[in-house]
This record gives structure tokens, sequence and C-alpha cells, in this order.
């Protein structure tokens, strides 16, 4: 049903009630309407001119006349209060857009981050927030023997909080000593680092690996963070990365054990965030298996060509439209 439908019989017995008893209450429903009027976006001559075909629908006398612009008085006053509200609504939602912009763009620039080009392996990351401001994040850094650090982190909360923390993490990881880089100790100290400066009902979960160029090995420590993937290319096989670790900013003495992979040539690391596999479509929650399948669909190609692949197709089967931050690294070692 149209919305004039709607409103044309209750403005009409608005002034019809209003024309026999005289009572300010049914003024009051004038007022009422005329918020929905402005909701479904009707100008003003319009009111005026529904008005005036109400009053012409009937014998009515120059009292009565007189007595109807009451109601219309009381409609376009609140109508004009209503929308002056709106606009200022508008005004400062506008500005708060606009500030959230910003925020996101500097939010950009700070955690901007290359990935680096590395002997005998590859690496492919994509992060895409579902909003305009990123609760994920990922770094790279290169310690003085060329060691490769990857880092994947997540906020448990959204918004510019997330991001100011997310800021908090890689400018405390921009001030580490690169002369060597530990998983374990480094999410011993950027634990303290969050314990100390973010509020207790935000925590942050994050794994740190390090990669040897030069004996192919995969060293690395969690913090509670969604467990990654390993692909023995031997065998063809995924299995779950083990690693356990209490979240970041829970306890500051918490110790991380650190673990270790040797890479063949062909295998791969695959870290990620919840907003992988927590991709939701009308069938529900999509499972690992769903995702090591689209990994294994395009594992001959280079690794960023995989994760673009594989986020291109999460993004389809959700309507493009996504529920979670989503984040992707692969470490592939190149196939002799």
């Amino acid at each position: 049903m149209d919305f004039w439908d709607t409103v044309k019989p209750k403005y009409r017995d608005i002034i019809k009630k209003y024309l026999i008893d005289k009572d300010e209450k049914i003024l009051y429903q004038g007022q009422k309407l005329s918020r929905k009027l402005i909701e479904h976006r009707i100008a003003p001559e319009e009111i005026v001119s529904l008005h005036k075909a109400i009053m012409m629908e009937g014998d009515h006398s120059a009292e009565q006349l007189l007595d109807s612009f009451d109601v219309l008085l009381e409609v376009m006053i609140a109508y004009g209060l209503a929308y002056r509200e709106h606009q200022i609504l508008r005004t400062k939602q506008m500005a708060l857009k606009n500030e959230i912009e910003v925020a996101a763009s500097m939010q950009q620039t700070l955690l901007r981050t290359s990935i680096p080009q590395i002997q005998g392996a590859e690496i492919g990351a994509i992060s895409v927030p579902a909003r305009q401001m990123n609760g994920d994040y990922f770094h790279f850094v290169i310690d003085d023997a060329q060691n490769v650090g990857i880092a994947i982190a997540d906020v448990i909360g959204k918004g510019i909080p997330a991001a100011l923390s997310m800021s908090m993490i890689k400018y405390a990881m921009d001030s580490l000593p690169e002369d060597q880089l530990r998983p374990g100790t480094i999410l011993k100290i950027l634990n303290r680092v969050v314990e100390r400066n973010v509020d207790p009902s935000m925590f942050i979960t994050m794994c740190f690996g390090v990669y040897d160029q030069r004996e192919h090995t995969f060293c690395y420590s969690s913090a509670g963070h969604e467990p990654g993937f390993f692909y023995h290319a031997e065998s063809k096989e995924f299995k779950e990365l083990e690693g356990r670790g209490l979240l970041l900013g829970i306890d500051k003495n918490t110790e991380y054990r650190e673990y270790l992979k040797d890479l063949a040539p062909g295998d791969m690391v695959i870290l990620l965030s919840d907003g992988v596999t927590e991709c939701r479509t009308d069938e529900g929650f999509i499972e690992r298996e769903d995702l090591t399948g689209l990994i294994r669909k395009y594992i001959d190609l280079p690794a960023q060509e995989i994760v673009v692949s594989v986020y291109k197709e999460l993004e389809r089967l959700q309507e493009f439209e996504l529920r979670d931050d989503f984040t992707l690294i692969i470490l592939k070692r190149f196939i002799k």
C-alpha cells in the first residue's frame, strides 16, 4: 500500500475529530503524523494540498474551515521543528562520517607495510576491512640476519578504538630491536605493552612467525589467535598449525611457546583472521575444509594470486558484503 493511501485517512480522521471535540490531545496526533511525513519525504506543499482536498470533500462552515487551520498549523509547526532536528542530525552525521574517513585514511597510512621479496619463497597478503576502520592488522619486518618476521593480529572490538590499538601495536613492533627476531620474546614484549596501555575490556589476538631464508624454517608463537594451516606439498595435505597462548593484555607475565616448521619445496604456511573462517553464507558459516578446498583450487598460482582469488570467492559467497574484517597471508616455498 502506498504511503499516501495510509496518511490520507489518518489526517482526515484527525481533522474530523478536532472539528467535533476541539480537543488539544487530537492536535498531538497531528504532531506525531508530521514526523512520519518527514520520514517519507512528503513536502510541506503536499500537506497543504492534502488539507485543502479533505476540506473540499464536504460542506463545511466558515468557522469549521478556520478551526481546521489549527490542525494544519500544528502539523506544519511540528513538521518544521522535526525537519530542523533532522537537518541538525544529518549535519552531525556527515561531520562524523568525514572524521571517520579521515581516521580510516590515517590508519591505512600508519599501518602501511610492504610485502618483502625473499629468497626461495614468496609471500601473498590481503586485508580488507568489513567497515571503514580495520580491526585486523598484518606487518612484515626483517632482522639483521635477513630473517622475515610475519605478524597478524585481530582486536576483539571494532571501530576507532580497535584502529588505535592496532597503531600502537605497529609502532611497538617498529621500536623492537632488529638484531634477532624471536616470536616468543616479541609476543611477551607486546603483551606487556597491551596490558599497560589498552582498556581492560579490549583484547588482542596475535600470531608472530619468523621465516629463516637460509634454513627454510618457520618459527612462530600464538597469542590466542585463529589457528592457521600448514600445507605439506609431498602428501598434498592441510594440517592446522598447532599453537596456544593467552591473548595479549590479560596477564603481563605470560610466556609464549615457540613452534617450528620445516618448509620443503611447495610447502605453505597459511595465516588468517577469524573473518576468513567465519565467513557466513545463507547456509551458515563455511567449514575450514571449504577454505582449504578453495586454497587447493588455486594452489598452483603465485601466493599473491592465491590470496586474492580466495578472497574473491568468499566475497561472492557472502553476496559482496563482508561481515568481519578479512586478512589472509600465505608463505609459499618455491618448487625447485
